[in-house]
């Protein structure tokens, strides 16, 4: 697969929710430690995700948003 992001986390699915239409799937990184990502639920059954699956969390974002308290 080749793509033009340049952040990408491999891992292991943890888990998969499948909502009436969107589908949070759970990947487990090494580094923060887990992703969530909110997919619709078709692409997670087009991709057919489940637990234990390798997968890669690719992140494209136009802009990053930082906090402090």
């Amino acid at each position: 697969m080749r793509i033009s992001a340049r952040n990408l986390l491999e891992g292991e699915i943890e888990s998969v929710k499948l909502g009436a239409v969107m589908a949070s799937i759970k990947i487990k990184v090494e580094s923060p430690g887990l992703i969530t990502a909110l997919i619709t639920k078709e692409s997670a059954e087009n991709l057919g995700l489940k637990k234990g699956d390798k997968a890669t969390a690719i992140i494209k974002s136009t802009e990053i948003i930082v906090g402090k308290e």
